[in-house]
């Protein structure tokens, strides 16, 4: 059952899926309408889960779903990761490979891999005021309190 991101309870769960190229427009729309389709035949053992999404920066795709009426199984986080591969290959981008980071320079996304951006934080480049984005935040206020946040809050302090 697809619903408004904003309604879901804080303590939805989430995946946060980074690309590494921004969308266009006419990419958005689409992926919208697919994601639409998608939640709204998203289930779990036959039932369906109540979901939703946001789209960030035009980079950034965010899945919520609400446990406290059907957790997720096995096969439905399959189902999602499938879909998810559906896009990369359509749209010809990365979404779930983990080893990158995704950085503010100023109002721009920046997307490095792990070992450039450790080597970014040793040239100075970037600094524990760098506004990185906790791709690892579980669940939505997480997501809302610590996803965007100075590198010095996040598992990336460890480089600077």
């Amino acid at each position: 059952m697809l619903v408004e991101f904003n309604t879901l309870p804080d303590a939805s769960r989430i995946w946060i899926y980074q690309a590494n190229r921004s969308f266009t427009e006419a990419e958005l729309e689409e992926i919208q309408k697919e994601l639409d389709s998608f939640i709204t035949q998203w289930t779990a053992h036959g039932s369906q889960l109540k979901a939703g999404y946001e789209i960030k920066y035009r980079r950034f795709i965010i899945l919520a779903l609400d446990q406290s009426a059907t957790a997720a199984s096995g096969c439905s986080i399959d189902a999602s990761v499938h879909f998810i591969q559906h896009l990369e290959k359509k749209y010809n981008v990365e979404l779930l490979d983990k080893m990158n980071v995704s950085y503010k320079q100023g109002e721009h996304i920046a997307y490095k891999s792990l070992v450039d951006f450790k080597k970014m934080a040793k040239q100075k480049a970037v600094s524990k005021n760098t506004i990185v984005f906790n791709n690892l935040v579980t669940n939505k206020q997480e997501y809302q309190e610590h996803w965007e946040v100075p590198a010095s809050e996040s598992w990336h302090a460890r480089f600077m």
